[in-house]
């Protein structure tokens, strides 16, 4: 059953102007390798900012 989940894994979200780490979530790495870039709600800032993919 392991085999079915080895290309997906967890990743951080962390805020651009905050730096705050705020959402987890599920990517498939082999289909998008690079770092992803959403625009999330940030609690913080209450604003919605981009958040960048944290190594």
């Amino acid at each position: 059953m392991a085999k079915n989940k080895e290309a997906r894994g967890l990743v951080t979200l962390k805020c651009n102007v905050c730096n705050e780490e705020n959402y987890r979530i599920s990517k498939n790495k082999k289909n998008t390798p690079e770092r992803l870039t959403l625009k999330k709600y940030c609690s913080r800032c209450q604003a919605t900012t981009e958040h960048t993919e944290k190594k």
